[in-house]
């Protein structure tokens, strides 16, 4: 494997520092490949990312020089904010980066700013949280069932919230929670939770960008590493965001995560690595081989071996730079909820199992029907614009052909290649059963009491 010097040495490094650390052995990555299939076009990249650990797969796919077994030498660069990030891989400022979901599909769909983007992989599932003030959790703790070991039973709906939002109104106050950018899963997720309690998150309209209209909970943009303190300040009354940022809560003793994205809706899909059409026609051999190196970055991070070591990577300044107990407390398969109350989530951050990488069109479609849902998307349109959408943005083709590299490398094995086209059965894992299915996109909208609905139109 190639690597230069500098890589060596700080790999090494954080590797023996962790295995003193944890008193065990951590695995090193020891495989070897052949040369890349074919030359890369553009070797010099720049990309994009969060200060959150599921960009874990841009850091690791640098530091365990993947990139530069695919002929590329990469520069990760971290972003002020969702839009920033955006408006930079749309500019073509940056040549990729890691993004929330909603933001390639709402560039499409014609929510926001509008261009041609694409992924063609998908980071991860999972990885968030909903975190109360820590009044607000002793408000809800009244409404919240306790188990036989005193603690409260999960998952915790919003039933246990509805109360506290009345008592908000009648006294004249506004209940007020943060998200991190309005066509992010934090938002959708927010929105899914409270609107299956029958608490309503409100409507976006042409007239209304900021989706408060008929609200009883206020929900409004703040970046990740300012949920924190933005609660400890008394602006907001709770938030949904990535880790590191609930734990941190815990950590300063000023708020609780009261349920997990993994708890709403099992194994969801959270961010994507995507880059313009137009770089993905000029460059196709740099974006496959960007996928190649991702794909095996994802594969990495879920061998549990390997999990300390990224946590001391991702700890680094130049990734998340939050302290590395904090990043362990999610990473490496344990989730604190109140102080205290820390228990096994295994697959509270997954990177590649259960076919995390590969990029369904189904997802794809369940954003865009939470964007009808809540007024994002303004008209009625057909089930087939969603199928017609999506399969313009999400490119599991470049996946792939990068996949079956990787296969005829020895990199990955038959099992780790979907035999799909592209839309995962229909599931009710979500926190209130509704089912999901991705090819019935009208169905599913009108299941719901509180959103938007449409009749199907043909």
């Amino acid at each position: 494997m190639k690597k230069n010097l500098f890589q060596l040495i700080v790999v090494a490094s954080l590797l023996g520092l962790w295995a003193c650390g944890s008193g065990g052995e951590v695995k090193k990555d020891v495989t070897t490949t052949t040369a890349p299939v074919s030359p890369v076009e553009k070797p010099q990249l720049t990309f994009g990312f969060i200060k959150l650990t599921d960009m874990a797969p841009l850091a690791i796919a640098k530091e365990m020089g993947y990139f530069e077994d695919e002929g590329l030498f990469v520069t990760l660069e971290a972003q002020a904010n969702w839009k920033n990030i955006l408006d930079r891989v749309i500019d073509g400022e940056l040549d990729g980066a890691h993004m929330l979901a909603g933001q390639p599909i709402a560039a499409g769909a014609g929510f926001g700013r509008q261009a041609d983007l694409v992924t063609s992989y998908s980071m991860d599932l999972n990885g968030n949280a909903i975190t109360v003030s820590n009044s607000v959790w002793a408000a809800m703790k009244k409404h919240v069932k306790n188990g036989p070991d005193g603690k409260p039973i999960h998952p915790i709906t919003a039933d246990a919230l509805k109360p506290v939002i009345d008592a908000y109104k009648k006294e004249g106050k506004q209940f007020k929670m943060g998200m991190v950018f309005p066509v992010s899963t934090h938002n959708y997720e927010l929105r899914y939770w409270l609107a299956a309690a029958g608490i309503d998150p409100g409507q976006y309209t042409a007239d209304n960008a900021n989706g408060q209209v008929g609200a009883e909970a206020l929900l409004s943009v703040t970046p990740p590493p300012q949920m924190p303190a933005t609660l400890e300040s008394g602006t907001i009354d709770g938030y949904c965001v990535g880790e590191p940022w609930n734990q941190q809560a815990v950590f300063k003793g000023i708020g609780v995560p009261v349920v997990t994205n993994y708890e709403i809706w099992k194994n969801n899909p959270e961010k994507v690595f995507v880059m313009t059409k137009a770089f993905v026609d000029q460059y196709p051999n740099t974006a496959k081989a960007i996928t190649k190196a991702l794909i095996r970055a994802g594969k990495w991070l879920d061998d549990p071996a390997n999990r300390p070591s990224a946590v001391g990577i991702l700890s680094r300044q130049e990734y998340v730079g939050a302290d590395s107990v904090i990043i362990a407390n999610s990473m490496t398969g344990t989730f604190e909820f109140e102080k205290g109350d820390k228990r096994s989530l295994p697959d509270f951050n997954v990177f590649f199992k259960y076919n995390a990488t590969y990029p369904y069109f189904s997802d794809g479609v369940w954003f865009l029907t939470q964007m009808r849902r809540w007024g994002q998307i303004g008209e009625a349109k057909p089930a087939d614009w969603y199928a017609s959408t999506i399969t313009k943005i999400y490119r599991p083709d470049i996946w792939q052909t990068a996949a079956k590299e990787l296969l005829a490398q020895g990199l990955l094995t038959d099992a780790d290649i979907p035999q799909t086209d592209g839309y995962k059965p229909a599931t009710a894992d979500f926190i209130d059963g509704t089912q999901f299915d991705g090819k019935d996109p009208i169905g599913y909208l009108n299941s719901f009491k509180i959103g938007n609905k449409d009749k199907l139109v043909q």
